[in-house]
């Protein structure tokens, strides 16, 4: 399905009925990676919506610049399209940055916050620095310069070896994406906030989701976002890495439920 918001098309999945749950996806990937979610969780009663940010799969990538703003915008515009007032929003690292933007600037349309593999803190000068020079390589030569040192840090270590065919899904997706959509996303991840020490002021249901072999956002990120929201709970996944939602399906979404249910 596609939303015309924001002067671009969002393509989006759309799928179940109850308690509306907008699923945000990482980088450099797209809303495929929520396929066990949009699966399983309507069965539980729930309407899972899950979009294409701008710049990646199915949606449009115009030209920058990309910011956590124009992310959240967007999706505010494609709520207000399904007309949904307030929805549980849960968002997988560059997702979760979103999620936070979404908190800060839109709180009455966040029913709860799952922050899925993420942090709260920004990039230090070394990693804004790689950043840059990613975009203009990524610009120049393609989406497999994103997507080449991506597929080793999504996964826990050894997952390569035991499912190659969910590794070479996942580049895929991050192959199949739009080179100004992977610039514009890199940009926009140096570019955002720090929530750090806006945590405490977060009135919000909260849970936060971490992996316990996560390469990019190791679990110690997930437990200070948990520490600082008043509140929040904190669900760590055994023996999965980054993309702890397709490794592990079944206790990622176990933690997600128990959250959901908690909500009334």
């Amino acid at each position: 399905m596609q939303a015309f918001v924001n002067g671009i098309a969002l393509g989006y999945d759309d799928t179940g009925e109850g308690v509306p749950i907008l699923l945000i996806h990482g980088f450099p990937l797209c809303r495929k990676m929520w396929r066990p979610q949009v699966n399983k969780l309507p069965l539980a009663g729930f309407r899972v919506i899950a979009p294409d940010l701008r710049g990646f799969g199915e949606s449009d990538a115009p030209e920058g610049p990309y910011s956590m703003d124009i992310f959240a915008d967007d999706l505010i515009g494609l709520l207000d399209y399904l007309e949904i007032e307030r929805a549980v929003i849960g968002g997988m690292s560059m997702g979760g940055y979103v999620l936070f933007n979404l908190v800060e600037r839109y709180p009455e349309r966040v029913k709860g916050a799952i922050f899925i593999t993420t942090r709260a803190t920004p990039d230090d000068e070394t990693a804004k620095a790689r950043r840059l020079q990613l975009a203009a390589e990524v610009r120049k030569l393609g989406p497999q310069m994103v997507a080449d040192p991506f597929a080793s840090i999504l996964f826990a270590p050894g997952t390569e070896q035991e499912r190659p065919k969910l590794v070479e899904e996942v580049y895929g997706w991050m192959a199949a994406n739009d080179s100004r959509g992977l610039a514009g996303g890199l940009l926009a991840m140096r570019e955002r906030k720090d929530y750090s020490a806006a945590l405490g002021s977060f009135n919000i249901p909260a849970l936060a989701i971490g992996a316990e072999l996560d390469q990019a956002a190791p679990p110690a990120t997930s437990t200070a976002i948990a520490a600082g929201i008043p509140g929040c709970r904190l669900c760590i996944v055994p023996s999965a890495g980054h993309l702890a939602n397709l490794e592990d399906v079944k206790t990622f979404n176990s933690c997600v439920l128990e959250f959901l249910s908690s909500l009334g």
